[in-house]
């Protein structure tokens, strides 16, 4: 719990076999309530270990990013509050407190983890994820007035403003998706200084390879 406020972290993991478990180990399950790991049609150990680590496992074997959020808030345990981080440990468990504490304390509906803010290790974000989070925030703001740092997928939101959203992409646009929706319905948006280190082991979906983070690209756009 936090405060009076239940807690449920979702992470999308597809073939993270060498980083959920160690990853599980380091959530504060005095603060998180629930950890739901959608696995996204992994041929490793994912789920298994995922279950080990003591979260709630759900099948998504339709591959994409979005697919497995949108899993997690369709048939997952639910809770006043949502946060959603990536499962290859580049993300800091530690900073979810960080991140519920300007939900509730700063009374927003939604906090984004900014990498670009907070900075990374090096080779953690690549030059095209950081020219892409630098052209769409600006598009962004152009377009709906609404000032970003990032796209980061670490982020935490309010249970009654994500269902507000009526989120629908499953694949890489589901950040930008949440971001737009949020500017065009008037939540309330803070962002926090996250550090994001490099991944533990296994390669990125999405940067790992020219045609991961082109299509990841143009879905974004």
């Amino acid at each position: 719990m936090y405060g009076n406020y239940s807690v449920v972290l979702i992470i999308p993991a597809l073939n993270e076999e060498a980083t959920i478990g160690p990853l599980l180990r380091r959530v504060d399950r005095t603060v998180v309530d629930l950890v739901v790991v959608v696995d996204n049609g992994s041929t490793d150990r994912t789920a298994e270990l995922a279950a080990a680590g003591g979260a709630t496992v759900l099948q998504e074997p339709r591959r994409g990013y979005g697919s497995a959020c949108l899993k997690a808030l369709r048939d997952g345990p639910t809770g006043d509050l949502v946060v959603f981080m990536d499962g290859d440990g580049s993300d800091d468990p530690a900073e979810i407190v960080g991140l519920l504490n300007v939900l509730v304390s700063g009374n927003v509906d939604l906090v984004i983890g900014s990498r670009i803010l907070g900075g990374a290790d090096e080779g953690a974000l690549t030059p095209l994820q950081r020219f892409g989070s630098v052209l769409t925030c600006f598009l962004v703001r152009v377009l709906w007035g609404v000032r970003y740092t990032d796209l980061g997928p670490f982020r935490a939101i309010r249970r009654e403003a994500l269902e507000r959203l009526e989120m629908a992409d499953p694949d890489f646009g589901w950040t930008i998706e949440m971001q737009v929706k949020a500017a065009q319905r008037g939540l309330r948006t803070a962002e926090l200084p996250v550090h994001r280190a490099v991944r533990k082991a296994g390669n990125s979906k999405v940067s790992g390879t020219i045609v991961g983070s082109y299509l990841a690209g143009t879905r974004i756009l």
